[in-house]
């Protein structure tokens, strides 16, 4: 996918290659009145791609990153008695943001810039038997937020990622019915060399 983004890249569009990482304050939010889910932290990490476009201020970034949070949840099982069971959930995932941005520059040592874009997540978790948890394959979420470029290479960044799908969904008997969807405050820094 950047190799094709690059080849329709005009020539004189600026091309930066990276690494990015960061942390992840994550929170599934989940469907059903039976039960309870608490915010857990993670973390993502991988290669990223920044491209100049040729209007001033603008840019698109695309990066692969391995992306890992959890959280904590508490369920109501049974059809005659009730078990409350505790699980601690983990989403495995390769996440594909794809980002417009707007830089207004601060002088020669530092630049702001804002973001936005979706970002598809395919997943690598297994599925969770004991409480019949099933994840997507796939699904869609949206980033919005804002950074600081120093020295034209370090960017150090701030964006809350929507879940706009589901990212899994279980059965409970005949009337009870979980999805959810993850959503998460990241913090993280880039490095483009």
């Amino acid at each position: 996918m950047l190799l094709g983004v690059m080849a329709f890249t005009p020539a004189q569009a600026q091309v930066k290659f990276g690494v990015k990482g960061g942390f992840n304050l994550a929170s599934l939010s989940l469907k059903g009145d039976f039960v309870n889910s608490s915010n857990k932290t993670g973390f993502y990490i991988g290669p990223t791609l920044k491209i100049g476009l040729p209007f001033p201020g603008l840019s698109f970034d695309a990066s692969a990153l391995y992306n890992q949070v959890s959280t904590d949840v508490t369920v109501d099982v049974g059809n005659e008695q009730i078990v409350r069971s505790d699980e601690s959930i983990d989403v495995k995932q390769i996440a594909i943001p794809l980002n417009l941005r707007y830089g207004v520059g601060l002088g020669s040592m530092a630049s702001l810039f804002f973001f936005a874009g979706p970002q598809f997540a395919f997943n690598m978790s297994d599925d969770i038997s004991n409480i019949d948890w099933k994840w997507k394959n796939a699904y869609t979420s949206m980033n919005l937020g804002a950074g600081v470029t120093l020295l034209g290479h370090l960017q150090l960044h701030l964006n809350y990622n929507v879940g706009l799908s589901n990212v899994g969904e279980s059965h409970f008997g005949s009337n009870n019915y979980l999805h959810g969807k993850s959503n998460a405050w990241q913090v993280g820094a880039a490095y483009y060399f």
